[in-house]
Formats: C-alpha cells, sequence, structure tokens
C-alpha cells in the first residue's frame, strides 16, 4: 500500500528529498533547492543540498514579461505557456538532480511555486462583484508526469479563498528558519519585489509581521537593459548606481507612490511596478543621465524598504537577514545601513542557505507542509481570516 500511495509513503519517512522551484516576478529563471527536510511544523528541520539557477531564454523571458503586463491576455497564449512552462521546471529538476549526482527516483517530493502573470488581490468586478484573483503558471501535472515525482503547486489561491492577500508566502519558511528565543530577526527578501518578515524574539507565528514593501530589483533591472540597449539584464554589483549621483528630486517624487505608505497586509507585483511604471519614470525623466537614474531607482528601492520598515514594524530588530538574487548588491546594502542604524545585519547564508536559494527553499517547507496537511499560511501578513492549508498535490 505504501508503495502506491505517495503521500503515505511521504509522511512515514524520517527525512525526505524535496525540490524546490521558484521563478519570481523578475522572469529571469528558476531557482531549484534540492533540500532534505525531516520533521514539520516547528519541529522540521532543512539542510540545503544543491542549488542551482536556471535562466529562461531571452524569448520565453518576452512571452512571460508579455503576458503579465497585458490587460487582455489571450487564453490562446497562457494555456501552451502553462504547458511549456511544466517542461521547463521539470527539466530543471532533472539537470539539477543530475549536477548533485542525485537520481530524481530519489526525490520524494517537488514544490513548485509557478510563474505568476496574474495577481490581483484587491479584486476586480466580474458579473457586479469584485473577485480577487491570482494565476501562477508552470503545469504541475506536466512536472509529475516528466520526473515521476509527487509534485504540489498553486500556493496562493487557498489563502485568497480565505480572504488573504495570497501574499507574502515565505513568512512561514521565515519563521521556522529564523525564529529565536532572545532576539528580534527581520527577514529581507529582494527579488523584482522587496518584502520583509519581523519575528519578535520568542514569538509565536500570531506575532510575526510580513507584508510587501514594493520594487525590489524589478525597476533596477528594468532600467539596466534599456540603458544597454539589451545586452545586460541586471546592474552587476551595483557599478551603473556606484557611478551615478541620486536625483533627490526624482526620488522625492518616486517615493510618493501610494503603495508604499500604504498599511499592511499589501502585496504587490509587477503589476503595479512592473515595465509600465518603469517606462514612465523614463519618459518623465528622459533628460536624467542613465547612471543617474540607475543611482536614483537603486536608492527608491532602498528607502522603500527602509521606510516601511520604520513605519510598520514595531521596533527595530536585532538583526536583519538579506536573502534573494538582489541582496548582494553592495550600493542597495550600504544604502540600507545608512538609512537604519543599530541592527546588524546578516545573510541567509550565516544560517547555511545560500543566498539565492532562500525562496527555492522555502516552496520546499510550504510543500513539506502541504503533503503532512499542516496550514502554512500565516493570516497576520496576509489579512486571511484563518490559516489554510496551501498549495495542489499532483501525483504522478
Amino acid at each position: 500500500m505504501t508503495e502506491l500511495n505517495p503521500i503515505i509513503s511521504y509522511v512515514s519517512k524520517k527525512d525526505r528529498l524535496v525540490a524546490g522551484l521558484m521563478s519570481g516576478t523578475s522572469a529571469d529563471g528558476v531557482d531549484l533547492a534540492i533540500t532534505q527536510i525531516s520533521g514539520n511544523g516547528l519541529d522540521m528541520k532543512t539542510k540545503v543540498l544543491h542549488y542551482q539557477f536556471f535562466p529562461y531564454a531571452q524569448k520565453l523571458k518576452e512571452e512571460i514579461l508579455g503576458l503579465s503586463c497585458s490587460n487582455n491576455s489571450a487564453l490562446s497564449m497562457i494555456s501552451p505557456l502553462n504547458f511549456y512552462l511544466g517542461e521547463i521546471f521539470a527539466e530543471a529538476v532533472i539537470s539539477g538532480c543530475k549536477s548533485a549526482q542525485i537520481n530524481v527516483s530519489k526525490l520524494d517530493l517537488i514544490a513548485s511555486h509557478g510563474q505568476t502573470v496574474y495577481h490581483n488581490p484587491e479584486g476586480s468586478k466580474i458579473l457586479g462583484k469584485n473577485i480577487p484573483s491570482t494565476i501562477q503558471i508552470g503545469e504541475s501535472s506536466v512536472i509529475a508526469s516528466k520526473t515521476g515525482v509527487m509534485t504540489v503547486s498553486d500556493f496562493r489561491p487557498a489563502d485568497m479563498a480565505a480572504g488573504g492577500q495570497g501574499a507574502p508566502l515565505v513568512p512561514y519558511a521565515d519563521f521556522i528558519l529564523y525564529r529565536d528565543l532572545s532576539r528580534s530577526r527581520l527577514s529581507l527578501n529582494i527579488g523584482g519585489i522587496s518584502n520583509i518578515t519581523y519575528i519578535p524574539a520568542a514569538a509565536s507565528m500570531s506575532e510575526v509581521i510580513a507584508f510587501d514593501c514594493g520594487p525590489g530589483n524589478m525597476v533596477i533591472d528594468y532600467m539596466a537593459g534599456k540603458f544597454s540597449r539589451g545586452k545586460k539584464s541586471i546592474d552587476e554589483d551595483g557599478k551603473r548606481a556606484s557611478s551615478g549621483k541620486i536625483q533627490k528630486d526624482i526620488l522625492k517624487t518616486l517615493i510618493k507612490h501610494p503603495f508604499i505608505k500604504k498599511k499592511p497586509p499589501k502585496s504587490t507585483g509587477r503589476e503595479e511596478f512592473g515595465e509600465e511604471f518603469a517606462g514612465n519614470i523614463l519618459k518623465r525623466y528622459k533628460k536624467a543621465k542613465p547612471d543617474d537614474m540607475m543611482a536614483t531607482v537603486t536608492a527608491f528601492t532602498a528607502e522603500a524598504i527602509a521606510g516601511n520598515i520604520k513605519s510598520f514594524i514595531p521596533a527595530l530588530p536585532h538583526d536583519i537577514i538579506l536573502g534573494g538574487g538582489g541582496a548582494p548588491a553592495f550600493i542597495l546594502l550600504n544604502l540600507l545601513k545608512e538609512k537604519i542604524e543599530g541592527v546588524k545585519f546578516l545573510t541567509s547564508d550565516d544560517f547555511g542557505i545560500p543566498l539565492k536559494a532562500k525562496e527555492a527553499l522555502s516552496f520546499a517547507i510550504l510543500g513539506n507542509e502541504t503533503v503532512f496537511g499542516y496550514p502554512s499560511n500565516v493570516p497576520s501578513a496576509t489579512g486571511a481570516s484563518r490559516n489554510a492549508v496551501l498549495g495542489k498535490i499532483t501525483l504522478p
């Protein structure tokens, strides 16, 4: 019976191999974290065995961004891209296992966040009723079929069905990984969007505060692409921003964006800070020098993060722990240190978690809880009316 039922087999094991997959709002590729997990809930222990990044081909990235930016994306485009990304995610797992010298058949679970192409927690009108909604693509049936591994996907809808925003989802993992009896900690993830999780010392889950701050590297990456005429997709090591001068008048205008001052719970994405937003900045300030603009939008990200911490966190934490693809840029880190004094800055590496593996690991943790039937949303962060088991299980 155990061999025929992957769920029973999974929960009966002491140690399990879980492949976490994450593709964020930057739509630049897939992060894979092959993780050893034991236990669940507060007894969970994790160890990242292998991390690997698989970049999207430029044309695929353009297809995804095209869907994400359009208010009238055709189903004839979304449907095949959903299945195609399922193949991409499956190939990432297979290739990553090969690199790690782990047989795919040894995996117990794949947990895939998918690729968000639409996220509207505020809702839109349909037949006279306001309906919040979200779509992440990367078909789990394709992943499970091609790998032969049970797959958990589609994590956001269960929280939204309970009245939440469906984001942020990583606070549960932050609580599992970083809670401490004597030190308050703030986990800062800088991906396309920046988000924070505040964990008071000796906190219970209900005391966790988490929300999106605004742009992470999304606007910075857009500018890097435009100013390099497509040759660069990022500002490597913050070189251009370091060479420029922050334009205080432009920064003053950007920081007035209503989302920055909005009270939590709140979540955002490409719909608010994507290509249309960044493109409008370039049009409005077309006389600004490229490196000055890079410096200014980098400062915008730092101001948004620091402002949200000071406005909506009850007390500065002992530690701020950085993670995510945008975290290594020293200029952004230096700006944050200038604006938030008296705290210790750490990275996920200090906790044995590769800097860029943090989000993929988070979904491995969430997927583990799904199979156990254990709630993993944080209502104090998402605004949900109750705890919910996140994700849907697809058997191979």
